[in-house]
Order: C-alpha cells, then structure tokens, then sequence
C-alpha cells in the first residue's frame, strides 16, 4: 500500500514537471519573467536556456502551429525537405514583382510552426567562415561576437553524427570541429558517382578547386561534403532539439501556440516589457508582460514588421500608416538582404536520383520503408552531396568598388551539386535519363531591400522587397558563378560522365545570355537577414546594440537573423543557432542568472 502510494506521488511529480502548451491565449493565467516571440531557430534556443535557471518562468508565444502535430511528417522525413513550403506550415509571404527578376513576384517562404524556418529549409548546416562572425564583431563593437570567442557555443550548439547506415565518412569531416550539442549533424548516407567526380576535381585542380575537410571549421572557401540537420534519421530542428525537450522535463517554460504577437506595449516611457496577443484580428486581444524582459525572435520578416507596428521604426513610414511614433528608428525593416539560387543541368553517363524521382513506385516503397524503420533514401539528405565556396578573382573589375564579403576567407559565390534534374521555377523538365544540376548562389550580395508596412493590422503582410540583383556586382558575381560551374564540369574527370548539356544550359554562351537566364529563373534561397541590423552602441544607425537590446528601448531585445549586418557566406541557419545560444547568456548575466 505504502509502495503504491509513493509511486503514485512519484508519478504525479513526473507529471508536474513539464511545462504547459496553450493553444488560445484566454487559457494564459500566469505570470512570467520573460516572454520569447516566436518560438522558432533562435526563440527556441533562447527560451531553452532560459529556462536552465529553475527560478525564472518563460513563456514561448509562436504563431502557427506545432511541429509535431499531422504534418510532423512534412517536416521530420528528410526526404519530404522543401515539402512544407507552400502549407499550412508556411507564412506564405510574397514579394514585391522585382526589377531585377524581369518584374517576377516570389513566393517567400518562412516557417509557420514551432522550430520556424529549422522544419521547412533544406536542412543544410553551414557555419560560414570566420571572417564572418569576426565581421559581426567589429560591425558591434565587442569581440565576444568573434569566431573564437563563439567557439563554445559553437561546440554547445552541434553534434556530429553518422548516418543511418553507418556509412564510414573517415577523411569527408573533421570531428575536431565538432561539439556536444543537441542539434544533430551529418553526412550522406550514399555516394554517388557525381560526388567522387567533384572530389577527383580538387584533386586534380588543388590550386583552383581547393578540398576543404570540413566547411564548418571556420574555414570558408573550397569543395568538400555537405553538412546537413539530420541526425539518427530524422531532421534536427530547434523544436525537437531544444523547445520540447525544456518542455517535456521543466515546469518554468510554457508555450502558446496558434498565437501571434500583434504589437509591443509599453509600460513606461520606451520600456517594452508587454504584448498584446490575438489569433487573428476579429479576435479579443490579450496582454502579457514580462517582469524582466521581452526578446523578440520572429525573424527577418516578423521582427521589423512587429517593431514597426508598435512604433519603432521610421517614423515617417509609420505615420504614413497611421502610427505614432515612440521610437525613430530608420534601419528598422531596411538593408534586407538575401541570396538567390539557379540552377543548370547535364546529362549524364551513370546513375543518379533522376530515376527515384521519375518513379512513383519506387518513391512511394521508401517513405514506406522509412514509416517502418527510419531507414532507405528517405532517411538522409538525397540530393545535395558535395558543395564548393569560391571567391572571384583578387583583379576582378567587380571589386573595384569595395569587397562585400566579410573577408578573404569568405566566399563570394557557391556551386552545389545536386544528384538530379533540378527545375528552376518555370522551366521545363525533360522525360527520362540520368541528370544531374549545379546551384550557383552569390553568397556575398550587394543589394539591398526593405520589409514596409502597407497597414497598420498585424494580419497583414508587410511589403517584402528583396531588390534582388539591383547591383552590378550581384550580376557580375552570378555570370562568373554560371561560367565557373561550366568549367568545372568541363575538367578531364568528367569526361567519360557528362553526355551533355540540358538545351537551355547549352545556350549560355555569352555574357548576355546568361544574364538572361539569371533573371529569368533565380529565386530565393529563402535566407533574408539584417532588417534590424546590429551597432555600436554609438553609433547613430542599427536597430540593436552588442547586446542585441533594441537601442532606445528598456527590456526589449532581438535575436534572430534580422541582427545580422550582411548576408552570410554560408547558410544563416547555422550562425542563428549559435547567435541564439550566445545571447541566452547575455540575458542570463544581466539579470544575474548564469
């Protein structure tokens, strides 16, 4: 009797642990010491940390829906990357029709779940180069956002792992440039002939096409093997990896769902520590506020649309939607900036994931296998294999007016290998063969954009204009990506490999002829940064200061890839994770909780 009893207790104690998930704010009665907006790649991560400290009390408000809820499949397949976007699991953003792109308005893509943009990118974990985090360090002021200084956070950040079959990846990554963390990271489980084709490049090229071990060990130029968020199977996202486990194991951290934050109120002068929550705008809105601080992290689209909805942001613009200004801010929603993607395509003599595609039957038998025991092609990343990071020549005319990218170690565009015909959007497909298609990306662009309000409701979505490839540097920088991807595959490894160019990849032989195909048919990477950017404190422009506190506001701070001064050179996801774990700390100490 006694022994039932105390399991029982035992029992209920397990039960009181976890935190609470509401699903209307009506639900919400408690009182917090933070509040978390957005509970996405970096929100998570910061709200997790937090919430180490058992004396303090978080509450996580995300606006869609929970990772794993019906479409957890969407997300956590790695075969099923990119299927997400488009559903109930995206904002379903649009641009502007840009000018750059012969008048096209894009779809742009960001995450509407719990894990945010984490379930629906491409999974790839690319850190980017040193230069680029000692950029953010100079551009701040502390040297705390330098590479050496995050190497801590990096290895508390990630953990390598190997794929479901084991397959041996001794000489593709180095582990010392690997750490602890619970997000998971791995390599391909399969190899195919192209990716041993890009390899023997570098070897037979070393000076032009330079091997580089490990992308990710801060190392920034070179071709070598893809990283990507999966490990033991399954997608790593910030949900699985951070917010439900906190949630799962800790009464201090609750999250509300389906729930979006619609405005930053203010209970003193300029002090930001309140926000009022409504699931769409017939509905009642509620208050909630933070005892020590509100941290916002509801990305690059999200964030300055928030700020400037509660008064922070251009002043003009503002009124010109009928808000009162509390907080003249002009960078706010300005200097957004993000990375295009193109594809081109060869046929090819061997075999590669244009057959699995073409088959239904054959695609259909592994999500099968993969509902049955995480293994087969849907267990890993299929597609991108092998990738390279390249710098334009030191005398190239384009950087005679200044170099954009963070420094030497930075690239100024990407080539990615992908193991099939890949479609830009609005091209055609051909029937039959083998395929395979190289990405061009200008890592390290010079235009920039703005994210603008068209209304003063919060359902309403901001105008997104990304500008893209409004410099002539941008242009430039995509024509010589084009033509180094053509002389890659033109090397002697190929040879026996390469049947030919798909027709419209044939036709680029001129400078003019590739300029076309670029505006006709690049898209987004779906990576925009720095609409709230980050200063020095003294400094007269930005959004945020080192500390990522809004400047000019009380209890108010960013984190997530709005901070970020430029486009990274290399994928943002990876820096936001390390970002949102270094900031957690920089909360932590000033409310003295470390």
């Amino acid at each position: 009797m006694a022994l039932g009893f105390l399991l029982a207790v035992l029992s209920l104690a397990h039960l009181s642990l976890g935190g609470t998930i509401f699903t209307d704010p009506a639900q919400v009665t408690k009182n917090y010491d933070f509040i978390v907006v957005g509970g996405g790649t970096a929100g998570s991560v910061v709200a997790t940390r937090l919430s180490e400290n058992p004396s303090v009390s978080i509450l996580v408000i995300e606006a869609g829906v929970a990772d794993n809820g019906t479409d957890s499949d969407i997300i956590y397949t790695p075969l099923l990357a990119g299927t997400g976007i488009g559903t109930i699991l995206d904002w379903n953003y649009t641009t502007t029709p840009q000018s750059g792109l012969n008048g096209r308005a894009l779809g742009y893509p960001r995450g509407f779940v719990a894990g945010g943009s984490s379930c629906i990118n491409s999974m790839i974990y690319s850190r980017g180069p040193s230069d680029e985090y000692n950029r953010l360090a100079t551009v701040s002021g502390d040297f705390g956002w330098s590479w050496l200084s995050l190497l801590p956070y990096i290895f508390k950040n990630e953990k390598h792992t190997p794929p479901w079959n084991h397959r041996s990846n001794l000489g593709e990554y180095n582990p010392l440039a690997h750490g602890y963390g619970p997000l998971l990271t791995g390599l391909t489980p399969t190899v195919y002939e192209h990716d041993r084709l890009v390899i023997q490049t570098t070897v037979d090229h070393p000076l032009q096409y330079p091997f580089n071990l490990d992308l990710n060990s801060g190392n920034g130029l070179g071709f070598g093997w893809l990283q990507t968020s999966v490990g033991h199977s399954v997608r790593s996202t910030s949900a699985s990896t951070y917010l439900r486990p906190a949630l799962d194991s800790r009464g201090n951290i609750d999250l509300l769902l389906h729930s979006q934050v619609i405005k930053l109120v203010a209970t003193a002068p300029n002090t930001f520590n309140a926000v009022q929550v409504a699931q769409n705008a017939a509905a009642t809105n509620y208050q909630f506020t933070a005892s020590k601080e509100v941290i916002v992290s509801a990305g690059a689209v999200g964030t300055p649309q928030l700020l400037m909805l509660s008064g922070i942001g251009p002043a003009q613009q503002l009124a010109n939607v009928g808000i009162a200004s509390a907080i003249d801010l002009p960078d706010v929603g300005n200097n957004l900036q993000d990375q295009m993607i193109l594809t081109l395509q060869w046929e090819v003599n061997g075999t590669t994931m244009s057959s699995f595609y073409d088959d239904p039957a054959a695609y259909n038998a592994a999500l099968a296998q993969y509902a049955l025991n995480k293994t087969g092609i849907a267990a890993g990343n299929p597609v991108v294999n092998t990738i390279g990071f390249m710098r334009l020549p030191s005398n190239s005319p384009l950087l005679d007016g200044g170099d954009p990218a963070a420094g030497p170690n930075a690239a100024h565009y990407q080539l990615a290998f992908l193991g099939t015909f890949y479609p830009n959007e609005g091209q055609s497909s051909p029937t039959g063969g083998n395929w395979m298609s190289i990405a061009i990306v200008v890592q390290s662009p010079t235009s920039r954009g703005s994210i603008s309000l068209t209304s003063s409701n919060a359902f309403v979505h901001p105008s997104i204009n990304p500008a893209f490839f409004t410099t002539a540097f941008d242009i430039g920088t995509a024509i010589q990506a084009v033509k180094t991807a053509k002389a890659f595959v033109a090397t002697s490894a190929w040879n026996d490999f390469i049947i030919a160019p798909f027709a419209d990849t044939a036709a680029l032989t001129t400078d003019a002829e590739i300029e076309a195909y670029i505006r006709t048919y690049s898209t987004t990477l779906k990576h925009p940064t720095s609409t709230a950017k980050i200063s020095k404190s003294s400094d007269q422009g930005g959004v945020v200061d080192q500390h990522l506190l809004v400047k000019g506001a009380s209890k108010l701070r960013i984190v997530d890839a709005s901070i970020l001064p430029s486009s990274v050179a290399g994928y943002p996801q990876a820096e936001v994770y390390i970002i949102a774990e270094r900031a957690a700390d920089l909360i932590k100490a000033t409310w003295g909780l470390l």
